[in-house]
């Protein structure tokens, strides 16, 4: 079975061919596998966000804690795929981290938005399940392309509004509260979920082509990446709507 690619780089085409036909059979990748490490890299991240918003006066630091250690964490992951199993659940901890602090900061300032955001993030994914699984969005080799390029052209947008910060430079056109920074927002969004589609796909691939047990972890990981992004976004957009 020919691998597909995803748009997420912790899933990528690469990361299975070099570990496809390595595992043996009673060793190998399963779905239900990489279901219940899914779900338990959830408990992980809910537990440190919960630990951040519990110590509201240590907010910053545990923050600072989550981005610096989960992007360092992510980056061994996707560079280092059979460490997945510690490291995974590491990024999800870290995660929580700065998941749990961000979240109280909006909280305290639009009460009632965390969960709203909770919802709006695990309904998206469920559709998102929903409509791969029954083939009414099919993952085809145009709409791959097409959503690989969406997210590599928001991520510059997303670099170049942190590099131009440094020089007192701010896309507020594209971030701030305005009608186009939601519709912006609403695009990203979009995105995100359709990066869902496409995780999904490959780790259903990558399973049905034995790949190495551990791979759970790593397959597991890459959706973590996917429905982080898509919280964040939408505490933006339900902040933004409620400035309005």
């Amino acid at each position: 079975m020919a691998m597909t690619r995803s748009a997420n780089p912790a899933l990528r085409s690469k990361a299975f061919k070099e570990v496809f036909g390595t595992a043996v059979s009673s060793d190998s990748m399963t779905l239900d596998g990489t279901v219940n490490k899914t779900g338990l890299m959830l408990f992980i991240l809910i537990a440190g966000a919960t630990l951040t918003w519990s110590n509201p006066q240590a907010t910053s630091g545990w923050m600072m804690l989550g981005v610096i250690g989960g992007f360092i964490t992510a980056m061994v992951t996707v560079f280092k795929m059979e460490w997945a199993r510690y490291t995974a659940p590491l990024y999800a901890l870290l995660e929580g981290f700065f998941i749990g602090g961000i979240s109280s900061i909006f909280e305290a300032q639009y009460p009632g938005i965390v969960i709203q955001a909770v919802l709006l993030t695990f309904g998206t994914a469920a559709a998102m399940l929903f409509v791969y699984k029954t083939g009414i969005i099919k993952v085809t080799q145009k709409f791959r392309i097409g959503v690989i390029a969406a997210t590599g052209g928001i991520f510059i947008a997303y670099f170049l509004s942190f590099i131009l910060g440094f020089f007192g430079v701010h896309m507020n056109f594209l971030f701030g509260g305005g009608l186009f920074g939601i519709v912006f927002n609403l695009v990203v969004i979009g995105v995100a979920a359709m990066n869902l589609i496409l995780d999904f796909d490959f780790i259903e691939e990558a399973a049905a082509s034995n790949a190495p047990k551990y791979m759970e972890w790593y397959g597991a990981f890459g959706l973590m990446v996917t429905l982080v992004w898509l919280y964040i976004e939408f505490l933006r957009l339900l902040a933004s709507l409620q400035r309005r």
